[in-house]
């Protein structure tokens, strides 16, 4: 190969991919029965994923109101939630549904994105009130078509819930709550960073530097997404120590989400999906694939396979994606095909850099090839749109009509 994340190595891990044997693939030749398959891989995938069972969530309502849509739409009741996981500061939520509704709706969990952007999170993608941050009009223009798109699916007859993950917007991590010389250093020019001294350990203080609370200006946001993103790997290095992974951490806080969602008596809990973009569409391949409650699911712009990542992609993705060692018994479509048979919707873009398309491909055939071992292939779609890394209105609708279909 020509190059690599891992340089002249590159080829070494081309060998490993080559000679492995996948064995808990159901396409794998001694899996025949994809019921007794799934409860077979769902059981392996937790054993390396480390995710906890959080409970059901007590939440607690902070505000309730009527909001209508600025194009005209209909009215939504809107929740803001707040509830407590056994650990960091509440996660809070926003719940939707159109505000007339009097029987039990069918629900999708609605899962937010990365986008390098910690600040926001459930606001990415969901309106509480009829006021929009500058900050986040300009990011859906970007990614979503300038639409808040868990509101518009709440107004086609859904009750759709929202939550934060950690640790975004109402689950982030302060500058604060670190060593002052932690965040120095994280943020210092590579050309002035030196090996750490016990003068330098011995800096007290906590930093302010990268801190914003409440609606600051877009700059302050950015100087916090620039130190959250410098932070990550070290959160990620923590929770391995700690004999937790990020992957398991989010799984953990979304099933907790979807423990709620499924206890509302305004909820049909036979008829709940979840759906996301980006790192939402991540969160869905974790959840969706291990979680037989979701009955439905659509996954964007996050479908490819572990060797793209090893040896080509995994300088932009999130420390949210890596499971240590699974991959050597599951590709990463292999997790999502535990949900085998049931209505699973893929969507990817022609243009989309942080993926590699002929590994994408082989990812849909992946799972194409599963659900029709599965007997089940009118209930897998994989869907190409041209265009770069989104969730445009067109694909919104895509998706929209996935969720009508089956749910």
């Amino acid at each position: 190969m020509d190059s690599s994340m891992l340089g002249s190595y590159g080829t070494w891990i081309e060998d490993l991919e080559s000679a492995r044997r996948r064995d808990f693939s159901f396409l794998d030749d001694h899996w025949n029965d994809v019921a007794a398959w799934s409860v077979e891989a769902r059981r392996l995938f937790s054993a390396f994923v480390l995710s906890q069972d959080l409970g059901t969530p007590r939440a607690e309502i902070t505000a309730r109101r009527t909001i209508g849509d600025l194009d005209g739409g209909s009215d939504l009741t809107v929740e803001e939630l707040a509830w407590r996981l056994p650990y960091g500061p509440p996660t809070r939520a926003i719940f939707l549904k159109p505000a007339h509704a009097t029987e039990r709706l069918p629900a999708v969990l609605a899962l937010h994105d990365h986008g390098a952007n910690k600040y926001f999170g459930k606001r990415k993608i969901a309106d509480a009130d009829e006021t929009v941050h500058p900050h986040v009009r300009q990011y859906r223009e970007l990614y979503y078509g300038g639409r808040a798109w868990a509101n518009e699916l709440a107004r086609r007859g859904y009750a759709v819930l929202v939550p934060d993950v950690f640790p975004f917007e109402s689950r982030k991590i302060l500058a604060s709550e670190l060593p002052g010389f932690v965040v120095e250093r994280m943020m210092q020019d590579p050309d002035e960073l030196r090996e750490l001294t016990p003068e330098s350990a011995a800096i007290g203080g906590k930093c302010t530097t990268y801190d914003v609370f409440g609606e600051e200006p877009s700059d302050s946001i950015d100087r916090y997404n620039a130190f959250a993103s410098q932070h990550e790997s070290i959160v990620a290095k923590s929770l391995f120590c700690a004999g937790l992974s990020w992957p398991g951490v989010a799984l953990s806080e979304d099933r907790a989400a979807l423990d709620y969602l499924a206890s509302r008596p305004d909820v049909d809990p036979e008829r709940i999906g979840c759906g996301g973009f980006s790192g939402g569409g991540l969160r869905t391949n974790y959840l969706a694939g291990s979680d037989p409650r979701v009955r439905c699911s659509v996954t964007t712009g996050f479908m490819t396979t572990w060797a793209d990542f090893a040896l080509n992609s995994s300088h932009t993705h999130t420390w949210m994606l890596y499971i240590p060692g699974l991959s050597a018994r599951m590709d990463l479509p292999d997790i999502l095909a535990m949900r085998s048979p049931l209505p699973t919707l893929v969507q990817a873009t022609t243009e989309d850099p942080l993926f590699t398309r002929g590994l994408v491909e082989k990812a849909g055939e992946i799972l194409e090839a599963s659900w029709r071992k599965a007997g089940s292939a009118d209930r897998f779609r994989m869907a190409w749109h041209k265009g770069p890394h989104r969730f445009d209105l067109a694909m919104q609708e895509e998706a929209f009509d996935w969720f009508d279909r089956w749910l």
